[in-house]
């Protein structure tokens, strides 16, 4: 059985500086891959080639065996209705409840009566355990619970692939951790595949079925968690040990 995403030898210059150095990976339907590295290694940009925000210098990135760079308009739309995109921020509006930033996908995107859509939001809510919280405005609510507003969003169309950038960023500890269960509760229950750029090494060993490390632009380990934390990479070793030293 093929990769549900695959990259294959992808390159990305900007300014004739590659920040993608030809990367190659592939997420099997159902995992969670999570992606760490330090700042500026391209992480957030890997993320991007997924629903073309950003196409590769050359190299393919392949969702379901589409080629997304490559592909036409209608095909990629057929492409994005599958993805699910949680932003570093969250994103949501200001002037608009939780419930009403959960509809919009359905909104913009569907012809979905109103009825079906309410349908929708409430499960999606009701998900990430937000249902109370359906009529406040973003400014009412914690930085937690604003990042599951947009994850339940990022879900509401019943996305089966899901794309987190940064999700537990400026977050506590606790709150993390239980954005990090979220996560992995809704790829099990719900079957998402799950592509995390994080910077949350623990929470990524928690979670992962596979851990990918970019350092310069280039894949130098994806592996389990296991075999990551007891890898001999000294890429890894040394990212491994920053990471201890920033948690001490």
């Amino acid at each position: 059985m093929g990769k549900l995403i695959e990259f294959r030898d992808v390159v990305k210059k900007f300014n004739g500086v590659a920040v993608l150095d030809g990367v190659s990976f592939g997420v099997e339907k159902g995992e969670v891959l999570c992606v760490v590295g330090p700042s500026g290694t391209g992480k957030s940009v890997t993320l991007k080639h997924l629903v073309r925000l950003l196409t590769p210098t050359s190299g393919q990135v392949l969702v379901d065996g589409i080629d997304v760079a490559a592909c036409g308009d209608a095909e990629l739309v057929k492409v994005r209705d599958r993805i699910g995109y949680l932003f570093q921020g969250g994103a949501l509006l200001a002037w608009m409840t939780v419930a009403e930033n959960v509809a919009l996908p359905l909104e913009e995107c569907t012809k979905l009566p109103d009825r079906e859509i309410a349908v929708r939001v409430r499960r999606a809510l009701k998900a990430v355990d937000l249902l109370r919280a359906s009529d406040k405005y973003p400014a009412e609510i914690s930085g937690g619970m604003q990042k599951r507003a947009g994850l339940a969003r990022a879900i509401v169309r019943e996305s089966d692939i899901v794309l987190y950038d940064e999700p537990t960023s400026g977050l506590d500890p606790v709150t993390s951790v239980t954005i990090n269960n979220l996560i992995r509760k809704l790829n099990r229950e719900l079957g998402i595949t799950s592509v995390v750029v994080t910077h949350d090494l623990q929470g990524a060993l928690a979670i992962a079925d596979h851990v990918l490390l970019l350092k310069g632009g280039k894949v130098v380990e994806c592996s389990t968690p296991a075999e990551f934390v007891k890898s001999e990479n000294p890429d890894v070793r040394e990212f491994l040990a920053a990471m201890k030293g920033e948690t001490t």
